[in-house]
């Protein structure tokens, strides 16, 4: 961060905020039943994410706000729908397991970061990752399809490649993160 003051509303940042604010909004229909509704605000919310980048990018509309919370409203909300389907007993919980422990190794290695003033920023292995997650957990919502006509759990298989994908994902962010970290602590000294 260089030390400028620059405004979070813009329509990037706005379009992050709603998508945590569905967050509640998906719960409360996935946890009524409403699978559909729920699918519908999950898509919409993930389709916002989409959005938001690319008009961030064309519009040169990119922030630290930003940078920071469109990857958080994301993971929040991917968790949010797999922690739904751990409950509902359709994805095991260890995948749910494994992708919560990357996203707290990355918060921590994210918060570290920014104390030294060093804004991280979605890789190209992450945003694959992020979207193969997104549409393991969009079949899900089919999983009883799956179960009925398919000659295996489709679903699961593209989830157990998401988590794969996931944790080459976090391989990498913690090596660009250390090598991130030694370059602040030299430019600190």
């Amino acid at each position: 961060m260089e030390g400028r003051h620059e405004s979070i509303w813009n329509v990037p940042n706005v379009l992050t905020m709603i998508r945590a604010a569905l967050i509640p909004v998906f719960w409360a229909l996935f946890m009524r039943g409403q699978e559909y509704a729920a699918l519908a605000v999950f898509v919409a919310a993930s389709l916002t994410d989409l959005l938001d980048g690319y008009i961030a990018r064309k519009y040169s509309l990119i922030t630290d706000f930003g940078k920071l919370m469109d990857p958080a409203a994301d993971k929040l909300m991917v968790l949010s729908v797999m922690l739904g389907w751990v409950i509902k007993g359709v994805i095991p919980w260890p995948a749910a397991a494994i992708l919560l422990g990357k996203e707290l190794v990355m918060a921590i290695g994210g918060i570290v970061l920014w104390h030294r003033h060093v804004v991280v920023y979605a890789a190209p292995i992450g945003k694959a990752a992020q979207t193969l997650m997104v549409s393991s957990l969009i079949l899900c919502f089919f999983h009883g399809w799956f179960m009925a006509h398919a000659a295996f759990p489709v679903h699961l298989a593209v989830l157990w490649c998401a988590v794969g994908l996931t944790l080459c994902a976090l391989a990498y962010y913690v090596r660009q993160g250390i090598q991130w970290n030694r370059e602040a602590m030299k430019n600190q000294k």
